[in-house]
Formats: structure tokens, sequence, C-alpha cells
């Protein structure tokens, strides 16, 4: 399992300290910095509890705007990383965590438990967001487990959506489990950092029994569910890929269309014989999962 090193986590620390020193009015990056600084020197528990929930007042909520050289940056430091979600309270609470002193376990582990026992939506928003950036990751695995299990979308999407932990630290059952809840509760799969990596047989056939209830209800399925069936597939499951390949959906035509030219596997390939120009269409690479994400939702609010 990949890990960040004490020495990544203060450079990541830098990097938010620099991304909010430009978004942020320079009474409010003073009034952090000093916070931050204060809090280092002179660590007080209760001070920091304190903090960490009322950082908001101190920063504002909106946006943390960055541009792609900065996603960049922030992918080459903690691969998968992706901030382009985040608002500026939740960088500050970020950066509030990573000024703690990452080699004393003790004090990071218990101050981590006191501050996801009694989190808000916001504060465990942030915190799940945090974790892949935390030295020591598989240390806080029960904590990512219990967003993982939150019936509260934020805050499963915060573990889930555009963020490497589960990727680096679930076993493969709870990654398979995280798959299918993202399924459940309507969320997007391609954010899910290490989806293609972590693509499993034992998945696929969880995923096409899940088709075949569906379809035994006469309801649709996720088409981005057929990017971790096909590359998998065999001699049982062809009979259920014609079938959807025959649908009346287009863009359940075209996700699968999209997965066997990236499974590349004859089996599969021999499939798209019939549909010439549905192969034409997924080759010319103007068909990506985001799009077939986006692309199905506007076919549900139309069929509403």
């Amino acid at each position: 399992m990949v890990d960040l090193s004490t020495k990544d986590a203060s450079k990541t620390r830098n990097l938010l300290h620099w991304w909010l020193s430009q978004c942020l009015t320079s009474e409010a990056f003073e009034s952090l910095s000093s916070t931050i600084a204060h809090s280092r020197q002179e660590f007080s528990e209760r001070t920091f509890l304190t903090v960490f929930s009322t950082l908001p007042r101190r920063v504002g909520k909106r946006d943390l705007v960055l541009d792609d050289a900065q996603l960049r940056t922030a992918n080459a430091l903690c691969p998968g990383w992706y901030p382009g979600q985040w608002s500026v309270d939740q960088a500050a609470r970020s950066l509030l965590l990573l000024s703690l002193p990452q080699a004393e376990e003790g004090l990071l582990s218990h101050l981590l438990e006191k501050l996801y026992t009694t989190a808000g939506i916001t504060e465990a928003v942030a915190l799940h967001q945090t974790l892949p950036l935390l030295p020591h990751g598989d240390r806080y695995q029960y904590w990512a487990l219990e967003g993982f299990r939150s019936h509260i979308t934020a805050v499963f999407n915060a573990i889930a959506l555009w963020n490497p932990y589960p990727a680096r630290q679930f076993d493969e059952a709870t990654w398979n489990q995280l798959v299918l809840k993202a399924i459940f509760v309507g969320s997007p799969l391609y954010p899910i950092w290490g989806l293609d990596d972590r693509a499993n047989a034992t998945l696929s056939r969880m995923l096409m029994d899940y088709v075949h209830e569906r379809w035994a209800a006469h309801r649709d399925v996720t088409p981005e569910l057929w990017r971790l069936v096909v590359p998998f597939v065999d001699a049982t499951m062809v009979p259920d890929l014609k079938q959807a390949l025959c649908t009346s959906n287009p863009v359940q035509q075209q996700a699968i269309g999209l997965a066997c030219i990236q499974s590349a596997h004859p089996i599969v390939l021999d499939l798209l014989d019939p549909y010439p120009e549905l192969e034409a269409l997924v080759r010319s690479g103007n068909i990506t999962w985001k799009i077939i994400y986006e692309k199905q939702l506007e076919r549900q609010v139309a069929l509403r």
C-alpha cells in the first residue's frame, strides 16, 4: 500500500499554505497563519478543537479555485489528490491538521478521534479529504470506514470520490462494497481514484448479479458499471452484453462500447461488429466515462 512520508506531508502543508495565501484576504490569511503558529508553539487541545470548528468564520466558505497546473502539482505530490472540488475552509482545516507534529502518532490519532466523534457534516468532509495527505495512513482506516458507512451522501462522497485513500488502504472486499454503495446512492464512478487498477473478477460478478436484479425489476442500471464488468467477461456473460447492446438507451450502448474497446479482448470486441457506427463513435475519443455519466443524468431528467 502506498503511503506518504512525513517529508511529503510537509510539502503538502507548504502547498496548501501557498494556495491559501493567494486566495484569502490579507487579514484572513494573517489570522489563519498566526493561529497555526500559536497552535504549534503552545499546543492546547481545547483551543485546537475550537479553531478547527470555527475556521470557516475566519476564512470563509468559497471555492478554492485552482488551475490545471496547480492540480497537476497536487497530483505529482500525492498521486490521486484532486482538490479541484475543495473550498477554502476545507483547505484551511487540512492545513491545520498537517501543521500538527506528524511524528507524534498518539497526539494526531487522539485528536482525529475527538474531531470525528464531534464532527458536523462539513467537518467530516474535510477530515476525510485530508486522510490521504497524512503519513501512516493505515492508522486511520477506522475513520475512513466510518465515512464509507455514512448515510450522509456528502460524507460518503468525501471518502469515495476524488480521494486516493480507499484505493491505497481498503482491502478488496471493502473496495468492492464502496463501488456498490456508490452505485446504490447514485454517485458517479468516474471520480473514484484507482477504479481500473482495483477492478477485479469478484466485483464484476457482483455487478452482473446486480444487473440481473435490476433487469428482472424492469429497471435501468448505471452505464458506468460496464467499465468494471467487461474486463472480466467470460463466455457466460456474452449473452448479457448482447442483450444490453440491444437496449433503446444509447448511453448504455456507448458505455458498453467504450468498455469493450478499452478492454481490447477479442471476445468483447467481436460484440461491436454489428454496430459499426457505435464502434466508430467510441473509438473517436469523443466519449469518456465522465461524458457517459453526464449523458445518463440528462436522460434521467428528460424522462421524468
